[in-house]
């Protein structure tokens, strides 16, 4: 047992982490700002405060009160269209508070971290599927604000008595029993697609205001034209982070991607929610959009030889089926 701090642990991935890390026998503060987050998705079994990485005398205090042992440090911005429009927003969200984050960490004597980047590290796709070698050439502030604390994550680790392991996610999705995805705007094209089947509006509760559902791009060279992806079910996800902290200092390896390690296509995802749901899913065909490659799987052989990590939930229909019972429970997302 350990007493763990989580950043940005009322989001989506975070609320599933808190739970896993709970269920496994540590102890958790959870730190978020809420601006993407949800209270209401944290146990009450952990400590909450509502709080910015910024906040230097808010981070010595969580430090020295509560005997942190671990980081797992979730907290960020994640969008790739907006990182494009507004860099520096990113920067100063996920590199410098970051940093504010490590100083806050050393001061307190706090060693081991579990990070959370992002498959964006590697650009447009060299091979299929990608390994942990594949060329870091990131195309959009997103990945290249990711890559650049990942390098400071290394340097700590050769400077200073520092542990890390970074996870380079592919496509999060899926839920979990009273856990699952509710963004505000929504961008991932799972909980797109079950937003249309129940027609939920948008949050001023204007039925039919959500925009139709549109598939970028089909023309690739797929099977059947549309976009490539690598969906990994939340659970497994926040499995991967549980089992690295504890493994901390005793691994070899630093960075792992976390991904099914096969894909399926947009067209698959629509047709897959079409079963599942039992509805009709009109959609619309649009242009490719910049910056999204044909193929993006991931080879995930690393975490499963040095984490003993395997997804347990490849199937894609299980996968949508968890998110769909948990947009028919929560047709309005979470309450606050």
């Amino acid at each position: 047992m350990s007493h763990v701090l989580v950043t940005g642990g009322a989001g989506y991935i975070g609320s599933v982490v808190c739970q896993t890390l709970l269920d496994r026998g540590h102890s958790i503060v959870v730190l978020d700002h809420l601006e993407e987050g949800h209270r209401s998705a944290l146990s009450p079994e952990g400590v909450f405060f509502q709080g910015d990485l910024s906040d230097k005398t808010l981070l010595h205090h969580i430090f020295k009160t509560y005997s942190i042992e671990a980081v797992v440090h979730l907290a960020a911005y994640c969008l790739v269209g907006e990182s494009v429009q507004d860099p520096e927003r990113y920067y100063q969200n996920n590199v410098f508070k970051g940093l504010t984050l490590l100083k806050a960490m050393r001061a307190a004597g706090v060693t081991k971290m579990v990070f959370s980047s992002t498959a964006a590290v590697y650009g447009e796709p060299l091979s299929t599927p990608i390994d942990e070698t594949h060329p870091t050439r990131p195309v959009n502030p997103y990945g290249h604000s990711k890559l650049i604390l990942e390098e400071i994550l290394d340097w700590y680790a050769r400077s200073y008595d520092f542990n890390y392991v970074t996870f380079r996610y592919f496509n999060a999705a899926g839920a979990v029993e009273g856990l699952g995805e509710d963004h505000d705007p929504e961008t991932h094209l799972i909980p797109l697609i079950l937003r249309k089947v129940l027609d939920k509006g948008d949050r001023s509760g204007r039925q039919g205001a959500e925009p139709p559902l549109t598939v970028f791009g089909t023309d690739y060279p797929t099977a059947d034209g549309s976009c490539i992806r690598d969906y990994v079910h939340i659970k497994d996800l926040a499995l991967a982070h549980v089992l690295a902290l504890e493994k901390l200092g005793h691994l070899s390896q630093r960075i792992f991607n976390l991904g099914n390690g096969k894909g399926f296509s947009v067209l698959e995802v629509i047709e897959a929610a079409r079963r599942i749901t039992g509805k009709d899913i009109p959609y619309q065909k649009g242009a490719r959009r910049p910056g999204d490659p044909a193929i993006l799987v991931a080879s995930s052989e690393l975490a499963r030889k040095a984490l003993g990590w395997a997804p347990v939930y490849p199937d894609l229909n299980d996968i949508i089926a968890s998110a769909w019972n948990w947009h028919q429970s929560f047709p309005g997302g979470y309450v606050d």
